[in-house]
């Protein structure tokens, strides 16, 4: 159905003269084109001076608690690698079972087995060690935060943006603080593992807490509970799934920082060995180590994951040895199994002669593919390049030449490109609304002057004016002030090479992701098939995933790209599947009962209906999409994720640390965007987000 020009129409039209007038006058305004360094305001210089304050006056604050918390994790390292592997195993393999029955008690014995056999058995343990400290405390600083968040509306103001900066600020940028303040050590991994990891644990504390029913609230008031019985013994146990879910989530973002620790951390642990082999350029034996921590990630996962299905039940309806009978079993188990490993060495020191280590072979395989089908990899890069990231990039008015598209625009080129993207945006205005039309018209724009190209004001008027339309005065403001503290940063050239490569593997990882989640939403054998797949990408360490992608395209952005892809559509897959599987059955079938074929079905009705969980999945897209970003600056990209390393490594923590906070501004901006337009569209269609 054809859609009038509203007055939101119009005033895009408005938007779009004043950025082609930008765009035109950027040569005669050079302060619209870059902007002045005698106008940047000196942030870095400024976070410098207070990193100097606080290493000069409380630096011996910082040391005295990195030498305090060293010792627990000596300890517990100390225990890990004295116990024979089978006892451990034994103990690992029966929380599995009790948490989430045989299935996963089996495959968490096919994981102990492959530390072992492997040889990363000690690696593993020191790994399991980190770990095994950074959770709790992370669990219990979220908690203490989660629940202060819960009481006070003041604090929750105060927290909820810090949560933001945490998770979306570049690890590398805070790493420089952390490795400066405490030293270099274990203990530098185990405090950037708590910074990263608790911030979801706060959230869930605070959505458990509040989310627990009125009436159980009154019943407990009734029964003359005080404040405090009222909260640990009423509130908590209510909320104990949604707490159990933080712990979940707190866990695997500990382990996501096990390598990324290891840069400081100097640990003979797995993330080291990655870390090590990974510089070699030792594919095979980086593979093997990287499935160590995804297979610890999955165990660990499924284990708190069936903590937090459990049903609930009454443990006074037991009798002591039904309540108490897994903690018999492991210490009945344990010492039987240690005694085992006293008579038959195996169970305590794998022999070196029965480990089995296929790096070889599999580097052997990357090089054959490498050598035979080099004609081939070039093809696709070039392929990519030239007609798909370098006009994102500069432009189709630069990418465009003999040597690149084998012609040179001309004027008549110029003005037919004008025609046909006024012809398509209208005809898309047409039959599919105003805003497809507009959108359109905005896209050509930007693919046509590219992206880094762009005179920053303009490209401030179009996010400002989007965020308006989609959240309000409130989200446009926020929008405004940070892509302002990124252009008086002297990052903004920085800003745009990263967001045209994000950009790009975003899209393209949000349409592959949900075409294999519609696909799979219907079809439960590939839901079955691309599930393990999904769980393997999102555990393997970001660092792995990039190696194949290095081996084979060598480095520069095309090998940033394919490595933003693999990372970033797994949550566009679980969302649309998620979103597809979880409509309401009555719509589903009021739409059937009219006669809609099986295409009208998806197309007319799930899609639209799932479309505000799908905007969500592209909200993790984005997320997954500039975490992976960082990582990309060990290949050579040249955007902000390039300073921020650059100021690790050089110890700079104002370079880094500004860095670092231009790519959390756009991160937070691209999340709180896309979850208005979810919320916004939910609201439209009379659903709950």
């Amino acid at each position: 159905m054809p859609t009038r020009f509203d007055r939101g129409a119009w005033q895009w039209l408005g938007v779009i003269v004043l950025t082609l007038l930008c765009i035109a006058y950027q040569n005669q305004w050079p302060w619209m084109k870059a902007f002045p360094e005698s106008w940047q305001l000196p942030f870095a210089g400024w976070l410098n001076a207070i990193m100097d304050w606080m290493i000069e006056y409380l630096g011996w604050f910082f040391r005295s608690i990195s030498w305090f918390l060293e010792w627990p994790i000596k300890g517990v390292r100390a225990v890990l690698q004295a116990l024979p592997w089978g006892v451990t195993g034994f103990l690992i393999c029966l929380v599995a079972f009790a948490t989430s029955g045989w299935r996963l008690a089996l495959f968490a014995l096919l994981s102990v087995l492959y530390m072992v056999v492997i040889g990363y058995w000690s690696e593993s343990m020191n790994t399991l060690s980190l770990v095994a400290i950074s959770v709790p405390f992370a669990i219990l600083t979220g908690f203490v935060f989660g629940v202060w968040g819960f009481y006070s509306r003041r604090a929750e103001r105060l927290i909820m943006p810090t949560l933001d900066m945490l998770q979306t600020v570049p690890v590398f940028a805070y790493l420089l603080p952390i490795l400066l303040l405490f030293g270099f050590g274990t203990v530098v991994g185990l405090v950037a593992s708590v910074l990263y990891s608790f911030p979801p644990m706060v959230r869930n504390t605070i959505v458990g807490l509040r989310g627990v029913p009125a009436e159980i609230i009154e019943s407990g008031l009734m029964s003359g509970a005080s404040p405090k019985q009222l909260f640990w013994q009423v509130r908590v146990p209510s909320a104990l799934k949604q707490l159990l879910l933080g712990v979940n989530q707190a866990t695997m973002a500990s382990l996501s920082m096990v390598i990324i620790a290891s840069i400081i951390g100097g640990t003979e642990d797995i993330g080291w060995e990655v870390l090590t082999t990974i510089r070699k350029a030792q594919f095979g034996e980086s593979l093997l180590a990287g499935m160590v921590i995804a297979l610890m990630a999955m165990v660990i996962d499924r284990i708190t994951h069936g903590l937090a299905a459990r049903p609930d039940y009454n443990p006074g309806k037991k009798s002591a040895l039904q309540q108490y009978r897994y903690w018999i079993i492991a210490a009945v188990g344990a010492a039987v199994v240690f005694v085992l490993s006293l008579v038959f060495d195996w169970l305590k020191n794998w022999p070196a002669a029965m480990e089995l280590n296929p790096a070889k072979a599999m580097n052997d395989g990357l090089t054959f593919i490498v050598a035979n089908y080099r004609s081939e990899i070039d093809t696709i890069k070039k392929f990519a390049f030239f007609y798909v990231m370098l006009p994102t990039k500069i432009g189709l008015q630069e990418a465009v030449s003999p040597f690149t598209w084998g012609f040179e625009l001309t004027q008549i080129h110029k003005i037919g490109y004008a025609i046909v993207v006024a012809l398509i945006g209208l005809l898309a205005a047409f039959r599919w609304g105003s805003r497809a039309g507009i959108a359109f018209i905005l896209l050509a724009i930007f693919i046509y002057f590219g992206l880094t190209n762009m005179p920053w004001p303009a490209v401030l008027l179009v996010s400002g004016f989007a965020a308006w339309r989609i959240g309000g005065v409130k989200l446009a403001l926020g929008t405004l002030l940070g892509l302002g503290f990124i252009v008086a940063a002297g990052n903004w050239p920085q800003a745009m090479l990263s967001v045209y490569l994000c950009t790009i593997g975003v899209l393209i990882s949000f349409l592959l992701g949900t075409s294999l989640g519609i696909w799979a939403s219907s079809n439960d054998t590939v839901s079955a098939f691309v599930r393990p797949i999904n769980d393997t990408l999102q555990t393997m360490p970001l660092f792995v995933i990039l190696i194949p992608f290095v081996m084979i395209f060598k480095i520069g952005d095309f090998t940033a790209l394919l490595a933003i892809i693999a990372y970033a559509f797994v949550p566009a897959i679980r969302y649309a599947e998620h979103g597809l599987r979880n409509l309401p059955d009555d719509v589903i079938e009021a739409a059937r009962m009219i006669g809609c074929t099986k295409r009208q079905l998806l197309w007319q009705v799930k899609v639209p209906l799932a479309m505000p969980v799908m905007m969500l999945g592209l909200n993790q897209t984005i997320m997954f999409g500039i975490a992976m970003l960082v990582i990309t600056a060990l290949v050579g990209t040249n955007g902000l994720e390039q300073s921020v390393y650059i100021g690790l490594s050089d110890g700079n923590f104002g370079v880094g640390m500004t860095a670092g906070l231009c790519m959390a501004i756009i991160a937070i901006i691209a999340d709180r965007t896309t979850q208005a337009w979810s919320k916004k569209r939910s609201a439209q269609l009379g659903l709950e987000n």
